[in-house]
């Protein structure tokens, strides 16, 4: 548990991240059905949202294995995002990426036009902020697109129930849907879940998510920006766009320590705050919310982003026969006997055969369409995304909230969000000395 967090940085967390496009509900459109690439045709792909992730979810798409793939369409609110990205993607795949100016889209609806340019084929990457995610799964469904979409997945109850009615409309047109919690496509991690799963500790009765680093920045605003661009450029410290540091950071986690149990949980309670952050934003510098389980087990989750603290990344896992190390920020999972992790307590580590879970997790989604093998991990990223938005309304309101509350709920962080413009105001703006609305326990309603 002594690893330092900064140094197992995952590529997914030191890549900035942009693209941030609106959408608008697309279940009206015609049903367009799915087109299969047989396995030497050409899948084509199309990138919303051209920040550092996306770029890097593009790199693993042009050099999956299982066939041809070539990028036709990128999308973005900021042009030099996406010039920056282009720029990437074409000194590294010259021959693949094929995108001339009148398919580089720029603005609110540039998404509705990369994923037009698909034809009702093809694979569309979903990286703007996880505020859009609902509003642009619905429209690439729709169309008839496969789909690649990065955590997390919805913010708010009702963006998860949209998500949750996109994937089902995916099963009925054949669709696949690969969603970015690359750690389920760890090859260490899924044998050490196995061991888990096998027995090896025993039952399971804690699982310990943390996420314990350093502070998140907030870019300043620059003169002459708007409040709309100042926020999606910063998505990670505005609630509508990211969702809170214990959605947006420690999902990974969460999903881990679920994965483990193979269960979600039914109701959490904990608390969180700003104690040492004074930047103009809305995020809790920390977060201590404890779940629970249908049989009554718990998993912890601790989040912090405070400078000169105690930092560990990565999940910890108590059984009745002995203890387990393992998640994102554990490149090295270990599976030990009792509950004393030292050396000589070790019984199992990864012997295996390794492999870039990022690029994995793309392998397996292209190899599903060429082979037309269902592929679907909507409902699962969903419910991923639900575990921490049911830990930040239980942190932010100081009550113990219910899956099913959470589920149900109609709060919607950022109402008429299809309405959005560059120059309009913002889902939430700062009053008059300059600070955002940030949840206050016992106050905040979150229902």
């Amino acid at each position: 548990m002594n690893q330092p967090a900064e140094n197992q940085s995952s590529r997914r967390e030191f890549l900035s991240t942009s693209g941030k496009i609106a959408a608008v509900s697309a279940f009206g459109l015609g049903a367009v059905p799915a087109v299969h690439a047989a396995e030497n045709n050409t899948i084509k792909v199309a990138l919303v949202g051209c920040g550092g992730r996306g770029t890097g979810a593009a790199i693993n798409a042009l050099s999956t294995k299982s066939g041809p793939t070539e990028l036709v369409a990128m999308a973005d609110v900021f042009d030099d995002r996406l010039q920056s990205s282009l720029q990437q993607l074409s000194s590294r795949f010259e021959k693949q990426v094929k995108v001339p100016k009148d398919r580089q889209f720029l603005g609110f609806d540039a998404y509705k036009k990369a994923i037009d340019a698909l034809d009702g084929s093809g694979v569309v990457i979903l990286a703007t902020p996880p505020g859009f995610r609902p509003l642009h799964l619905e429209y690439a469904v729709a169309k008839g697109c496969h789909v690649f979409m990065e955590k997390a997945f919805s913010v708010d109850g009702p963006g998860t129930r949209r998500v949750l009615k996109a994937g089902e409309e995916a099963d009925k047109k054949g669709l696949k849907i690969a969603g970015g919690l690359m750690s389920r496509h760890s090859p260490a991690l899924e044998e050490a879940v196995r061991q888990i799963h096998d027995g090896v500790i025993g039952e399971v009765i804690t699982c310990w998510a943390y996420r314990e680093h350093g502070p998140v920045g907030l870019s300043p605003k620059a003169a002459g920006q708007s409040e709309v661009a100042h926020q999606i450029r910063n998505f990670h410290n505005f609630n509508w766009l990211g969702g809170s540091f214990i959605l947006d950071w420690l999902i990974h986690n969460l999903d881990v320590c679920c994965w483990v149990k193979n269960a979600w949980p039914v109701s959490a309670q904990g608390q969180g705050g700003r104690q040492a952050r004074t930047e103009p934003d809305q995020m809790f510098d920390h977060y201590a919310v404890e779940y629970s389980f249908p049989d009554g087990t718990r998993m912890f989750a601790q989040g912090r982003h405070m400078a000169d603290c105690w930092n560990f990344w990565g999940v910890v896992v108590h059984g009745t026969k002995g203890s387990a190390v393992l998640g994102e920020g554990i490149p090295n999972p270990l599976i030990y006997k009792g509950h004393k992790r030292v050396d000589e307590n070790i019984i199992w580590r990864f012997k295996g055969k390794g492999g870039d879970q990022y690029q994995i997790e793309h392998d397996r989604l292209f190899e599903a369409i060429r082979q037309n093998k269902p592929y679907n991990e909507t409902k699962r990223c969903a419910e991923a995304s639900l575990t921490g938005i049911l830990g930040r309304m239980a942190a932010e309101s100081g009550q113990e909230i219910g899956w099913q509350q959470a589920m149900d709920s109609d709060l919607v962080l950022a109402p008429n969000l299809e309405n959005l413009t560059m120059d309009g105001p913002a889902p939430v703006m700062p009053d008059e000395q300059g600070r955002y609305p940030v949840g206050m326990p016992g106050k905040t309603k979150v229902l």
